[in-house]
């Protein structure tokens, strides 16, 4: 029954680690395309910061949720 609580761990390690991988990713895209769009269009950058700030935090809460369930995962 050991080694089976070690699977428990190493599923939960990597899941997080692809979530949290995912969420950068996600967030480093998102914040080069609002740069870009900010270099294109000066006058509606408070919009696009707005815009911008909304989609990192449903971004970041996504990726809470599933270090959340990494974590309940691993203890179970």
């Amino acid at each position: 029954m050991g080694d089976v609580s070690v699977l428990h761990y190493f599923g939960a390690a990597i899941g997080a680690g692809m979530s949290v991988i995912g969420a950068a990713y996600g967030i480093g895209r998102l914040a080069s395309a609002a740069l870009e769009g900010t270099a294109r269009q000066p006058e509606v950058s408070g919009d696009i910061r707005v815009t911008m700030i909304i989609a990192a935090a449903l971004i970041e809460g996504a990726t809470f949720f599933a270090l959340i369930i990494c974590i309940v995962l691993a203890f179970k």
